[in-house]
């Protein structure tokens, strides 16, 4: 019977819309399970098949947790905010809305053709006022609320305001910007200005002078991973460090509790380590050093306080602010230089460059607290104005970075730790020796040494142990347009949230997207966007009188605000009264599969799980962490094409004949191949382009034949594939089995079309086992003994394979048992019908059909998935091969219930051992049960 996939396809997709049969309920008595795809951001170009790959695995999962019995959420949405489109509108003045509205239903049109169960019912968009009025409802919950040490955890920033009432700092354990201290009389005759400045040093939303990636061309803040080699990884524009104000998340606070979740989760162990990395903890001591001839100290942190004898020179962050005071007259023009040159670089780029030491002299020293040796100040990029303190005390015979530092200034390299090593040549950086030319340390091993200079520091006044991170406070504004709207409006030059009441503080209209004339954000160009405090509402900026009317904050929240918390908003998507029912968010609790690129290891992954330990601390959820299990997908590769363009010519010289000319390769449209060959269709390449219309060929053989080379997917590498062009000739069945096919799903590997043949042969052969020619037949006999076996086989391999996400390797098994089962003629019901249930999550257009015909008036998709039957898979006979003295003799058929004993007996009763015998008695028989006799003579 002719296989129609277009036809089946279009029906059943058509079915699952009208019926909503996805559609997931949130009262049930059955076990939940949710499974998530990461937040797609809709692009222009639309989806290519390297996008679905994830999707199709969490999709194959998810109909296979509804097959057993479970309630599955399986919901999809936009991450909608973002720069491509706001870059667009910035070029054509077409409003973002407008081109994220035309992306996301290209999207949607191209993922329901795909045929993925999403609950559509649930979508969400970031860019949707409905949605971001709950954004900022968390942005105002974090700005009143502070982290308290003590209970560690967040709570509101009452119960802050009632303890400094009550005894000013004292007793205070908070995470905090700067260590204040004042009593309770100071704090109640404060200013109302003065107490909201205090509070802005504890709330965990605040805004603070910091040091950003601007971009000037953009005109906003990029986030480190928006940064590549010193430009804006969208459009290469120059990028530089600069101090501004800005909001900041106090992500820091969270550091521990962060790095202890990691090991309740089951996620790949790169990305924990990447995690692990990034929040960057370190034990050491906080050590203060004197500057000499000023009232300054240099604090730094070191996780080697036992080397402190060695220290002979210090580094300051060209960021620092003491850099500015100490510097002498005589010095100040080469470090503001140096200062200069280190703004273009980010801080990514200088964690990174370890080769090149570069630095300047500040004219002043420190003294070391334990040797009153002067030590020159010095200012270079590898020290980081975010990690620690911005300083470092330089060991340079124990520290490789140091070392070469003092090597290229000529500076002091002092030995502490015993080492028959020249560290005049190299660094001894191990912790395994012991300490020398070090006082009162002289013969302690390392964690004696540190745990006796600690304590000698702190008995001196001069320092104290402590537990540092690596990582920082998140930066929360951008300047750009195409953002949630900050709830913030400024009375007396202090920040105040918008009333809860006044959600959501829309996007304004504005006239251009790049920022002001005056420098503001592009916010700065709308003209009703003032807040009207006794009425409670937004009116036009022409009325700010800072009396009533005040300026509401011009930055936007960053792209990572949105999706810190849609898995949350999926589970009660429609409330317009909080962001999501408590008894819901209980019952759903975390997300049980998460599928996604590993490339958010340290953006997204790390923000959701600060947002949902903040939720969890404040009573609104229930569960630590947002992802129980996650696996990254890994990437389709695509195949693309080369033509090789003599050098100053517009001849173009096929492949095999390139190395006699002098040549330049060019990447070209794999649409322009023929067919899956790789000859170049030469009218189509010079019809693409302009600049190609007078192309001149070289050829081989009457043909063009085009280089080919495996590299990422993307549309500047004329790769792409169109999975719309896939589901059109190989249907949306095939291209879900195909990508499956092509191997695990956490590994790279290339797309080639002409494999999806192999893949449409198998459903064909699938749909044809349930026809007799066109006819539709299928008997109501009993199945046989091989017949089950070849069911069960299938079963016990698929379930242990999608428990395993070893979906490549089911789709081989679907293979070898349709095989089989055409083999052996089989069009048995209790056969077919449970081995359409096995492969709908795989190909459920197909299975529905089949499903249909074989005369259920309902989906497929909620039958019970085939319990395995063991019996079934025992042998009756085992075949043993029987070997003499090493050789394989012959086989012979014995049951399988027989004892190795009963097996010895009838090998050697057998004539054709008694043959080989010759009537001696064997010298040793070794019986293996069901595999193998050996028998030596």
């Amino acid at each position: 019977m002719f296989y129609d996939h277009q036809q089946i396809e279009k029906k059943w997709q058509k079915y699952w819309e009208e019926n909503q049969t996805y559609k997931t309920s949130n009262n049930t008595d059955k076990p939940k399970f949710y499974v998530l795809d990461m937040f797609p951001y809709p692009s222009g170009a639309g989806l290519h098949v390297g996008h679905p790959l994830g999707y199709i695995a969490s999709d194959i999962y998810a109909r296979y947790k509804r097959h057993q019995g479970f309630n599955v959420l399986h919901p999809v949405g936009y991450d909608s905010f973002g720069l491509p489109a706001e870059q667009y509108a910035i070029q054509t003045g077409q409003h973002p809305a407008i081109t994220t509205e035309q992306n996301i239903n290209r999207y949607e049109e191209q993922l329901r053709k795909i045929g993925f169960s999403f609950d559509w019912s649930r979508e969400v968009r970031t860019s949707d006022a409905s949605y971001y009025k709950w954004t900022q409802w968390i942005f105002i919950q974090l700005y009143h609320s502070w982290y308290n040490k003590n209970t560690d955890k967040a709570e509101a920033i009452d119960t802050l305001i009632k303890h400094f009432e009550e005894k000013g700092t004292e007793g205070l354990n908070a995470n905090q910007n700067d260590e204040l201290s004042f009593t309770a009389e100071e704090w109640v005759n404060a200013s109302d200005v003065d107490k909201e400045d205090i509070l802005l040093n504890y709330r965990l939303s605040y805004r603070a002078e910091t040091t950003v990636n601007w971009c000037p061309a953009l005109g906003t803040v990029l986030a480190n991973d928006e940064v590549k080699d010193g430009k804006s990884e969208r459009g290469g524009f120059p990028v530089f460090q600069k101090k501004m104000m800005q909001w900041s998340m106090r992500i820091s606070a969270y550091s521990e509790r962060l790095l202890q979740g990691l090991t309740q989760l089951d996620w790949p162990q790169p990305l924990k380590d990447a995690q692990e990395y990034w929040i960057g903890k370190s034990q050491g001591a906080q050590v203060k050093f004197q500057v000499e001839g000023h009232d300054e100290i240099v604090e730094v942190f070191t996780t080697r306080p036992d080397t402190i004898f060695g220290a002979t020179f210090m580094v300051l962050a060209p960021e620092n602010p003491l850099v500015e005071t100490i510097t002498t007259a005589a010095q100040k023009v080469e470090v503001d230089t140096y200062i200069e040159e280190t703004s273009k670089k980010t801080e990514r780029d200088r964690m990174a460059d370890v080769k090149n030491v570069s630095g300047a002299f500040t004219g002043s020293y420190a003294v070391n607290p334990f040797s009153n040796e002067k030590m020159p100040i010095y200012i270079s990029d590898y020290v980081l104005m975010g990690y620690g303190t911005g300083a470092v005390m330089a060991v340079p015979a124990h520290d490789e970075r140091d070392h070469r530092f003092a090597k290229k200034f000529n500076l002091e390299i002092k030995k502490v730790v015993e080492t028959e090593e020249d560290v005049q040549e190299k660094s001894f950086d191990s912790k395994d020796s012991v300490c020398v030319n070090s006082d009162f340390l002289n013969g302690l091993h390392y964690n004696d040494a540190k745990s006796k200079m600690i304590s000698e520091i702190e008995n001196r006044g001069i320092g104290h142990g402590t537990t540092n991170y690596r990582q920082r406070d998140a930066i929360f504004s951008r300047q750009r347009y195409w953002g949630e709207p900050v709830p913030i409006y400024y009375k007396e030059g202090m920040p105040y949230t918008l009333p809860v009441s006044a959600l959501p503080l829309e996007l304004p209209e504005v006239e251009k997207y790049l920022p002001t004339e005056d420098g503001d954000p592009p916010l700065g160009n709308a003209k009703v966007f003032a807040w009207d405090e006794a009425n409670q509402k937004v009116v036009s900026t022409d009325l700010i009188d800072d009396q009533t009317i005040f300026p509401i904050e011009l930055s936007t929240m960053p792209g990572w605000a949105g999706s810190s918390w849609y898995f949350l908003r999926y589970m009660d998507s429609q409330n317009d009264g909080e962001f999501c029912a408590k008894d819901l968010s209980d019952y759903w609790g975390q997300v049980d599969l998460y599928i996604g690129g590993s490339e958010h290891a340290t953006g997204h992954l790390l923000y959701s799980r600060f947002w949902n330990m903040f939720l969890k601390d404040r009573g609104w959820i229930n569960h630590n962490e947002p992802f129980q299990k996650l696996i990254n997908q890994g990437m389709i590769l695509g195949m693309s094409a080369f033509v090789y363009r003599i050098d100053g010519t517009n001849q173009y010289v096929s492949k095999n004949l390139a190395a006699d000319y002098k040549t330049q390769q060019i990447h070209v449209d794999v649409s322009l191949l023929k067919g899956t060959s790789d000859e170049l269709d030469t009218e189509a390449f010079k019809a693409w382009r302009p600049d190609y219309a007078n192309a001149e060929f070289i050829l081989e053989d009457g043909k063009y034949i085009t280089d080919r080379e495996v590299e990422k997917m993307s549309k500047s590498k004329y790769n792409v594939v169109n999975p719309d062009d896939i589901c059109e000739e190989y249907g949306a069945d095939g291209l879900r089995l195909y990508e499956m096919f092509l191997g695990p799903l956490e590994q790279s590997k290339p797309w080639n079309t002409q494999g999806l043949s192999g893949v449409y042969g198998f459903l064909k052969k699938f749909w044809n086992l349930y026809f007799n020619g066109d006819v539709f037949e299928v008997s109501e006999e009993e199945p046989t003994k091989a017949e089950y076996k070849v069911l069960h086989t299938l079963i016990k391999k698929v379930v242990f394979d999608i428990e395993n996400f070893s979906f490549n390797t089911s789709v081989s098994s679907f293979m070898i048992a349709v095989n089989e089962l055409q083999k052996i003629k089989c069009n048995k019901r209790n056969i077919l019908e449970p081995l359409a249930v096995i492969i709908s999550p795989y190909a459920p257009h197909i299975c529905e059909e089949l499903w249909s015909l074989l005369g259920h008036a309902t989906s497929i998709e909620f039958e019970r998935f085939p319990a395995l039957n063991e019996e079934y898979l025992v042998e009756d006979e085992i075949e043993y091969p029987v070997s003499v003295n090493g050789k394989m003799k012959f086989k012979i058929s014995l049951s399988a219930q027989l004892s190795a004993k009963e097996v010895e007996d009838l090998v050697i009763s057998n004539e054709k051992m008694q043959q080989i015998l010759e009537g001696k008695t064997p010298k040793k028989i070794i019986v293996v049960p069901h595999r193998i006799v050996n028998i030596v003579i």
